[in-house]
């Protein structure tokens, strides 16, 4: 076997694969010792007739196909990992036979679609946001609010029109320019208003009206919202309140704290409280932050990616959507199935999403090439010994149970920390205004609860670009 490679077009390698005669004819024989137990020729048992018997019976071309499968399966991995240093295959490859002469064997063409080389104009000496988060006393309280929320009693509301923090009953039905629409129909849901779950103005809306109002509501779909067919468009739901759930608050005192919150006294919970609040505020802060750099990198790059790659990235979102529902106890298929849609035209809507997530992966791995990041093995095991420390073990005995792939993001984590520690000092970062870390965007869905929507409408990264890229085995190789 020979084989010669050139570049071709849209980030792909064209490999040409040559057999010669003998090895052509060793693949069709194996062939057909592999598959002749498929084929029935009168005169002969199932499997037993000779090889040229089937041939003539069936056509010369019998087990072609079998012996290219043979061939390629054989050779195709081996050529990948000869040439490893000089391109990574990304996606299955487009075969084809170029040329099948008697007496001079057979030529294989196979187009592989390889990761594209990025171009970054610039990564250093750029003016990007950097987001800053604090905790007021406000916020505090809002968490002990929620402790308390957790053992409130239901109570039945009649005397009163609906407010902010009730959970209201309600049915509805929308509809788009006069035609209902798949999602925006529903009987005794239900809402917690103030909760964020539905699009912008309906929980707005639906606050002050009482039980047996019936109430027409107009609201906009977000522009960026996952259905295209709704995207921007002005939407009328008619609404019925059914019924209107309380919450009676349980007293705050220092018993309460101890018996639910393991807590000695009010002042010491909401002390300890404020920690956690601060620590989460810390960490929302440094990811958006990293976000913010990979965004305005990545403006400034450019990668002729190939569609494979955008189809492996969809891949991993659905999987991540699935999961997501699977914690809800919905399944994916009945969820498409719910929004009327087709697995194709459901995959369609992460396509705006999935490209640019490639683009940040590429420029991450490019950057830490570029300046050669990487971690000592004295650096793992500090790290080693801090993740030990945290669950009340000995580094020795906590190296024990780490497996291969926890010891690899453990790698890759700190060198994405490097990473992100050299683009913060050699950018320069600004920030508008520390905001409270209460105030979280809320991703609005259509009237339809957000937990049951929660992929389609994250962001180019679910979490922090930090999190992606440590998911992503190249940043570590690199």
């Amino acid at each position: 076997m020979k084989y010669t490679q050139s570049v071709g077009e849209k980030s792909t390698v064209k490999l040409t694969i040559s057999f010669t005669e003998e090895e052509w004819k060793e693949a069709i024989s194996k062939a057909y010792l592999k598959t002749r137990g498929k084929y029935t020729v009168p005169g002969f048992r199932k499997g037993k007739a000779p090889q040229p018997v089937l041939e003539n019976y069936y056509g010369k071309g019998l087990f072609y196909e079998e012996a290219f499968n043979l061939l390629y399966s054989r050779h195709y991995p081996a050529i990948l990992e000869k040439e490893k240093s000089n391109f990574t295959a990304v996606g299955e490859p487009d075969l084809s036979v170029e040329d099948m002469t008697d007496g001079k064997g057979v030529t294989l063409a196979a187009i592989v679609p390889v990761k594209p080389d990025v171009t970054i104009d610039a990564y250093t000496g750029l003016k990007i946001k950097k987001y800053e988060y604090n905790v007021t006393d406000a916020d505090v309280d809002a968490e002990v609010k929620k402790l308390l929320e957790r053992n409130a009693t239901d109570i039945d509301v009649k005397d009163r029109a609906c407010r902010k923090g009730d959970t209201v009953n309600i049915d509805f039905s929308g509809s788009v320019d006069g035609e209902k629409f798949a999602g925006g129909t529903a009987e005794d849901y239900d809402l917690v208003l103030g909760s964020g779950s539905f699009i912008p103005g309906f929980e707005e809306q639906v606050v002050g009206m009482k039980v047996g109002d019936n109430k027409e509501i107009t609201v906009t779909f977000p522009e960026n919202y996952q259905a295209d067919n709704l995207k921007g468009k002005e939407a009328v739901f008619a609404i019925k309140l059914n019924k209107i759930t309380g919450k009676q608050l349980p007293e705050l005192t220092d018993e309460y704290v101890k018996t639910h919150a393991g807590a000695e006294n009010v002042e010491g919970y909401k002390n300890k409280t404020r920690e956690k609040l601060l620590k989460q505020a810390e960490n929302r802060s440094r990811d958006e932050t990293e976000n913010s750099i990979v965004d305005e990198i990545s403006k400034h790059a450019k990668a002729e990616i190939p569609q494979a790659m955008i189809e492996s990235e969809i891949d991993r979102m659905v999987q991540d959507f699935s999961y997501r529902l699977m914690y809800q106890g919905i399944k994916l298929e009945d969820y498409i199935k719910y929004l009327g849609q087709t697995m194709q035209e459901f995959r369609a809507q992460f396509t705006s999403q999935a490209q640019p997530r490639v683009l940040q992966q590429l420029v991450i791995e490019k950057i830490i090439k570029s300046e050669n990041i990487t971690v000592s093995d004295k650096e793992v095991d500090a790290k080693i010994a801090e993740q030990a420390k945290s669950v009340e073990k000995t580094a020795e005995e906590y190296k024990k149970t780490i497996d291969p792939r926890q010891l690899d993001y453990i790698k890759n984590d700190l060198v994405i920390t490097k990473l992100f520690d050299f683009l913060s000092a050699n950018n320069e970062l600004y920030s508008d205004e520390k905001k409270s870390a209460a105030k979280k965007p809320a991703a609005k869905t259509a009237a339809k609860s957000a937990d049951e929507k929660p992929a389609a409408k994250t962001a180019a990264k679910s979490s922090s670009a930090k999190s992606a890229a440590a998911k992503k085995p190249a940043a570590k190789k690199d």
